[in-house]
């Protein structure tokens, strides 16, 4: 029995052991992330920092990206508080060791090697694959709205972004002419810190006026793709089609339409919870919940995403596979909401990865498969391709995968939103924020391989604990 308590002794020399691998415990995710990196060839990120200039050396790429993984496993993505945690917290003094990187570093980081953070995901992907969780047979499609760094409130009608525009333009005109009537001596001395902002302005302002106009371009070819359509159909028959003539296409702006200013790629979405300004982002995953696919558009409809997520897909498990295996690894099935049907998607079925895409709304189709009876009998060859893939859902085999969706693809966006803080971006730009969701890939696949590593360790365990004290 103890007679006295243990006492906090924080003048002690040494409070940590000296060598850094004995900080945490050898199943602590920190250990796995820094090998992981290590193993990865960095060299698209080592291209773009010049060594042997004036000033301290810059810090490698592999600790910053080791330090990015660990902070977004944690769901911290700040980063000040990254260089925060870094003074503090054992796990990220132990990748950072005695050096501890600024918040501009980091950020600069992020931003500047959003692009390579593909090639990381798939070195993470071939680890898993290597490890034996990369099961196919069977992959489930997804996707879900991502909040962007911006606003509702930040989004300008046609009318006041062109406005805007030649506010700034004519502004910038009176600094020149202002700055033409000083001495030759002083021109171009300064600019005003003013315009220097606005100049980031103007550049939004004008890939906003893009967008739009890209937009409305669209749609005045979609609408003359009717006409013609139309003018075609009554060509054929000889007689006039019945209903109200379409309206010619116009392929000029519409003043209320709208962008945003801060981020002109992200869109107005609509979520359960009401309307967001972000992006829509995609993912492919395995029945084991590996993510194997990613993506991140600006189109908050999901029927256009089907055909090249499963090619995404196809293409990077091909792109890890062993030489060996490239020819003969295949998706086998691929099983989506009714988010993804239609009748292009369903007819785009090959023998390599079967399609399974619910006709109606989540709750309903499973009510559907509850209570409906298996089909019996030979199929009709007149049905459409809605009552072929009803009748496929109905199946013991469609009920079985289409199960297996939510169970596959719905825990893993509820895991990297919780977890890992995956609910916003961080970034601004459809590029960067594909960065971003790939780095979140990444991580949710290290997680994954970090746990199973840590229940084959137990289970390792156990069993030669077992044969001690069986042979005891």
């Amino acid at each position: 029995m103890a007679h006295h308590f243990r006492e906090a002794e924080r003048r002690q020399k040494a409070l940590l052991p000296a060598d850094m691998m004995e900080w945490l415990p050898e199943n602590d995710i920190v250990h796995l992330i820094v090998e992981a990196v290590e193993l990865m060839d960095l060299s698209k990120f080592e291209v773009s920092y010049k060594l042997g200039r004036a000033g301290q050396p810059p810090f490698a790429p592999q600790v910053l990206l080791a330090l990015l993984i660990y902070a977004y496993s944690q769901g911290v993505r700040s980063s000040r508080a990254i260089e925060r945690l870094c003074q503090r917290d054992a796990g990220y003094r132990f990748i950072v060791a005695e050096h501890q990187p600024d918040h501009t570093v980091i950020a600069r980081f992020r931003q500047c090697h959003a692009a390579a953070m593909k090639a990381v995901f798939l070195a993470v992907l071939r680890l898993c694959r290597e490890a034996g969780l990369v099961r196919l047979g069977l992959v489930a499609l997804d996707g879900t709205k991502v909040q962007g760094n911006a606003s509702l409130e930040a989004n300008r009608t046609a009318a006041s972004i062109e406005a805007e525009i030649e506010k700034i333009l004519a502004e910038a005109e009176a600094a020149d002419a202002k700055d033409d009537s000083r001495p030759a001596v002083q021109q171009g001395a300064t600019l005003p810190k003013a315009l220097a902002r606005r100049a980031d302005r103007l550049a939004r302002l004008r890939q906003c006026q893009e967008k739009l106009q890209r937009r409305a371009a669209a749609a005045a070819a979609r609408q003359q793709a009717k006409i013609d359509a139309r003018q075609a159909e009554e060509q054929v028959t000889g007689k006039r089609k019945r209903g109200r003539k379409p309206k010619p296409a116009d392929p000029s702006i519409d003043p209320d339409t709208n962008a945003c200013i801060t981020d002109p790629d992200c869109g107005i979405m609509k979520t359960r919870r009401g309307w967001l300004q972000g992006y829509n982002a995609q993912i492919v995953v395995t029945t084991g919940q590996i993510i194997i696919a990613t993506d991140v558009t600006t189109d908050a409809n999901d029927v256009q995403q089907l055909q090249p997520m499963l090619a995404q897909a196809q293409a990077n498990i091909t792109t890890v596979a062993d030489n060996d295996d490239k020819d003969t690894v295949v998706l086998g099935a691929a099983v989506a909401d009714a988010g993804y049907w239609s009748e292009a998607n369903a007819a785009s079925e090959t023998a390599e990865c079967e399609l399974i895409i619910a006709t109606q709304k989540d709750h309903k189709q499973r009510a559907v498969l509850r209570d409906a009876p298996p089909p019996r009998g030979r199929k009709p060859n007149n049905m459409t391709a809605r009552e072929r893939m009803d009748r496929k859902l109905r199946t013991r085999h469609g009920r079985d995968r289409y199960r297996r969706r939510g169970a596959s693809v719905e825990p893993v966006f509820g895991q990297m939103k919780d977890r890992q803080g995956a609910r916003h971006f961080s970034m601004r730009g459809l590029e960067r924020c594909r960065g971003e969701w790939n780095l979140h890939a990444a991580v949710h696949n290290l997680r994954k391989l970090h746990s199973d590593s840590v229940q084959r360790a137990t289970k390792v365990g156990k069993r030669a604990h077992e044969r001690e004290r069986k042979a005891a």
